[in-house]
């Protein structure tokens, strides 16, 4: 026999033998698992989770429920499309985010009173009416001459969407 027929013959010894892992809890470590259910979320994330659970679950009250039914961006220009009509109560904005339970009470008293209002979706848009960040309601009070045409035809058609409730 020659040397190469000695090394074909001899059989290859791993250092360590290698056995079939048990994976069973106990036996093994575990494979590696999407672990995010199971971390502690921020207060501010596992609140706003349990808000949106709870609004499918609860049957929300008319009055409540008008916060979700926000003006659209093109009302400004549906309401071009109107005549002039003049008002002789302001108009009240308010934004669609914040926490309803706060303000829950200005459209019943806008209405008690005759004040036309209306929803605007996000604190951010009512703050760009106001150069702020945020706000949470506006309501106007002295009304440029040459803006009265332009508010009068929005408010007609917030009176459409809100008022008549």
């Amino acid at each position: 026999m020659t040397a190469k027929e000695k090394k074909a013959k001899a059989k290859k010894v791993a250092p360590a033998p290698s056995l079939a892992r048990s994976q069973e809890s106990g036996q093994d470590i575990q494979p590696k698992r999407d672990l995010t259910r199971f971390v502690k979320w921020p207060r501010y994330i596992r609140l706003q989770r349990q808000r949106s659970i709870l609004y499918k679950h609860l049957k929300v009250p008319p009055s409540i429920n008008q916060f979700n039914q926000t003006l659209d961006r093109q009302t400004e220009q549906k309401a071009a499309d109107k005549g002039d009509v003049p008002t002789e109560r302001p108009p009240v904005l308010r934004a669609g985010l914040v926490t309803p339970l706060l303000v829950v009470f200005l459209p019943s008293l806008c209405h008690k009173m005759g004040v036309p209002y209306g929803i605007v979706k996000g604190k951010a848009r009512l703050g760009c009416l106001v150069h702020r960040k945020t706000c949470a309601s506006v309501d106007f009070t002295q009304i440029a001459f040459e803006d009265k045409g332009a508010l009068a035809k929005l408010v007609e058609s917030i009176e459409t969407n809100y008022n008549e409730i």
